[in-house]
């Protein structure tokens, strides 16, 4: 049997805790079995989660028996690690254990040192702080979980049952994660290179600016195959000062600031409708299946075929 052992420190996000709990507990192999053993450890008896506490019948030296590690994040994770911490994760780490990291919790396995030199994620809000304190590791906001092999780290809460997932899957096989993600009411095809959902609403400009009626425009009409001077013609400005205000307003140039307009209609044609490629291309401006595909995977991450697995729901 597998041990993962859940490291629980003061201040731990209740839901970074639950998450790989519930999902290798959910996991089961053709035979009925259960796969994983589950430890909850810290180094005392009870720690703080909120607005209650939480008991871990198991100390630090539950560490070193475990196959993986997993640390959830904490409300401050840029507090110091509790004395023994990193020694015993680097112990475990030597030994060969695979460890994982939740949300912010990369900042506590940045803090060992075992990161430095990997490329690794955590939540979006977080990434920019993570890359200041810990300037050995290379962080990537965009995608919702890092498999470096021995160490992985995710983004946020949900991404974390994508990663828990990943794991199962390369444990035990499709087979088993597919059950533990029925059990958990979660799609197994997430790609960890998929783009953290939440960064890609559009670059906005602040209520009242010069620019806020011209992108509702744009936005309704980012099916049309617009260029630079149409846009700066009902703009009312030259295309020097259009592209001047819109870096100082929304931090893009308007013909990016388009593009995204049209990869998020497609992202709500993906998840509401059963379209074809073909007519999602054309409904959203992009004119040829093959460019569609290509701008959407470099802004999502994956390809549309692999976005409308993961998030469509129920649509028939």
């Amino acid at each position: 049997m597998h041990t993962v052992a859940v490291l629980a420190l003061d201040g731990v996000v209740p839901f970074d805790l639950s998450a790989p709990i519930d999902t290798f507990g959910w996991a089961r192999l053709p035979d009925g079995r259960e796969p994983y053993r589950v430890r909850v450890c810290s180094v005392r008896g009870e720690v703080s989660a909120g607005a209650f506490t939480v008991r871990a019948p198991y100390g630090l030296e539950a560490l070193a028996e475990a196959d993986t590690i997993i640390l959830p994040g904490v409300a401050d994770p840029t507090a110091p690690l509790p004395p023994g911490v990193a020694e015993a994760l680097r112990a475990a780490a030597a030994s060969g254990t695979r460890i994982a990291s939740i949300c912010v919790g990369a900042f506590l396995f940045a803090a060992t040192g075992l990161l430095d030199g990997l490329r690794v994620t955590t939540h979006w809000i977080a990434a920019a702080d993570l890359a200041e304190r810990h300037p050995g590791v290379t962080v990537d906001p965009n995608v919702l979980y890092v498999d470096n092999g021995q160490f992985l780290t995710s983004a946020g809460a949900a991404a974390a049952l994508d990663m828990c997932l990943h794991m199962i899957r390369k444990d035990f096989g499709s087979a088993v994660a597919a059950h533990a993600a029925r059990m958990s009411v979660m799609p197994l095809e997430r790609e960890g290179g998929q783009a953290q959902f939440i960064v890609h609403d559009l670059p906005p400009a602040p209520a009242g600016t010069t620019l806020e009626p011209l992108l509702v425009w744009l936005e309704a009409h980012s099916d049309r195959d617009l260029t630079l001077d149409e846009i700066a013609a009902r703009a009312g400005m030259s295309t020097r000062t259009l592209n001047r205000r819109f870096r100082e307003q929304t931090g893009t140039t308007p013909l990016q600031w388009l593009h995204r307009a049209r990869v998020r209609r497609a992202q709500h044609l993906l998840e509401t409708t059963t379209y074809p490629v073909e007519r999602i291309a054309a409904q959203t401006g992009f004119g040829s299946p093959t460019a569609f595909r290509d701008r959407f995977r470099r802004v999502v991450g994956t390809s549309p075929q692999a976005y409308r697995r993961a998030f469509q729901a129920g649509v028939s």
